[in-house]
């Protein structure tokens, strides 16, 4: 409603009140304006090096110091007066020994001598290695099993029993689904264009086809998928996060919209006991009570974001005292940096370049032990933290309720204990980063896909990626590993009582003590 001049109050205090809170509105509205313009044309980046470069000339950061890295998954390009010549990371001929090697000899056209045409010898030679590729090859694999029975007797028949298979009667191997499951949710190549992919082969497959056999993929691994989240809840520090999934909902004509929670360990910044692992757990809704449902026999920290139903879970009684919330300092980050984009604020430079000297202490401490993270956080760290809380606290009283920037440092302020628990513990990070890059994927596969399914390829969906991701996490070849862990099940090979064993890094550890015995094996 527009205001008329008899709807003005005649008290100048009020008057004063008044055009404050329209011009913090205005403000508000104005950075609205500038984030939508951002989303739809922008650059997203949250380099630090494009916001604190104009910061060098405030003199907030000591130049004596080197810069901290990026805040967040983005690289870190270095401001002129810090940056230093750094070798490329360029692969100059350092190839892969475990690779095979495939020798092709190229001889002279003659090896007479052009003066007296004596046959030379030869006298040594030159090598270069560079990578080649040999096309895939889609085969037919047939398998033969010859009967024998007597001829002195009418004894019974005898013939070996067929391989079991994972889809018993059906088209492909065990090995093929596995291939077609790591393109999927290891590689985010769609089944849609894996069947153009295959008619490039002459093989005719339909998109259905190909969904039924990862459907039973998933069928077969559910319980090493339930048993891989349950070994990660036992370390007692997870990382959580979660994203919007759209599926399909029947009858209805339209998709509707479900959520992937991703539940993420890794414990190689302190070196300790928790893999790098990461389960997706797909879910209806992104509530309170869900996220309950998955945590309910857990107890520990978690490291997550912002998000209101984690405050409303340990805040519950059922939950209380057996989760501690660790906040992550980048969502803080994040909005300062939004504010900066918008308004420019000194302050808002100030806070990220603040964040970006703890982040260089980060860095420094990156793969030490526990005890040693803490006594540097302690003495470094803990002091840059104190320092800032002061600086938002004061700036905070002199600003208006309605500015874009009170909502940021109140984000922060709010969430102070949460943010700051790492300093306090070796083992705890400042961010969610690593749930976050864990994620991605999932982001990068159903913008390809646009929608998994129904609820069942939801589930088929977090259970295939769950396990592939956790395999890239460990270095290791994913359909490698899916084909053989496929196969151990089918066949029985490995009892359900043994599915421990077929954990990716337990996986892994077994193939290297294998390729440590045979070494030696050979070398005796």
């Amino acid at each position: 409603m527009s205001l008329r001049p008899e709807d003005l109050p005649k008290d100048p205090a009020l008057l004063v009140e008044m055009i404050l809170a329209l011009d913090g509105e205005k403000e508000d509205l104005r950075a609205e304006i500038i984030t939508l313009k951002t989303l739809i044309f922008g650059a997203r980046s949250e380099q630090a090096a494009k916001i604190l470069a104009e910061q060098l000339a405030l003199d907030l950061l000591d130049v004596g110091a080197a810069p901290p890295p990026a805040a967040n998954d983005d690289g870190f390009e270095k401001p002129d007066a810090f940056r230093k010549k750094r070798k490329a990371r360029r692969n100059i001929g350092a190839l892969p020994k475990h690779l095979p090697r495939c020798e092709r000899i190229i001889e002279p056209e003659t090896t007479e001598c052009p003066c007296c045409s004596g046959q030379m010898h030869r006298i040594g030679e030159e090598i270069s290695e560079a990578l080649d590729r040999a096309p895939a090859q889609i085969r037919v694999l047939r398998t033969v099993r010859p009967k024998y029975a007597c001829r002195s007797c009418e004894g019974p028949i005898v013939q070996a029993p067929a391989p079991a298979r994972l889809v018993e009667g059906g088209l492909a191997t065990t090995a093929f689904i596995a291939y077609i499951a790591v393109a999927k949710y290891a590689w985010l190549s769609t089944l849609y264009r894996q069947t153009q992919i295959l008619a490039g082969y002459g093989v005719n497959i339909d998109r259905q086809t190909l969904a039924r056999w990862m459907k039973g993929a998933a069928g077969m691994l559910r319980g090493l998928y339930l048993l891989q989240l349950k070994t990660m809840h036992g370390y007692g520090r997870l990382f959580v996060d979660e994203t919007p999934m759209p599926v399909l909902d029947p009858g209805r004509g339209r998709t509707r919209i479900c959520q992937f929670w991703a539940h993420a360990t890794d414990d190689r910044s302190w070196q300790g006991p928790a893999p790098p692992a990461v389960v997706y757990v797909f879910a209806r809704s992104r509530g309170k009570k869900e996220i309950m449902s998955q945590l309910a026999g857990f107890e520990g920290v978690c490291h997550v974001d912002g998000y209101a139903a984690y405050d409303s879970m340990a805040d519950d009684e059922k939950m209380s005292g057996k989760i501690v919330l660790v906040y992550c300092l980048i969502h803080a980050r994040r909005n300062f940096v939004k504010v900066h984009k918008t308004t420019k604020s000194p302050f808002a430079q100030e806070v990220i370049a603040r964040i970006g000297a703890v982040y260089a202490i980060e860095a420094r401490i990156r793969g030490r032990k526990a005890d040693e993270r803490r006594a540097v956080r302690q003495a470094e760290t803990k002091p840059l933290m104190e320092a800032l809380k002061a600086r938002l606290e004061a700036v905070r009283d002199g600003i208006s309720r309605q500015s874009t920037l009170i909502k940021a440092i109140d984000y922060m302020l709010e969430r102070w204990n949460g943010l700051t628990a790492f300093l306090d513990d070796g083992r705890l990070e400042p961010d969610t980063n690593m749930v976050e890059r864990t994620i991605r994927s999932i982001g990068i596969g159903k913008k390809n896909s646009l929608f998994s399914g129904d609820e069942g390829g939801g589930e088929t969906w977090a259970i295939l990626a769950s396990l592939l991701n956790t395999a890239k996490l460990n270095d290791v070849d994913p359909e490698t590993y899916l084909a053989d862990v496929l196969e151990r099940m089918v066949s029985g090979q490995t009892k359900n009582n043994q599915l421990h064993e077929l954990l990716a890094w337990n996986w892994k550890a077994a193939r290297e003590a294998e390729a440590r015995a045979a070494e030696a094996r050979a070398a005796a």
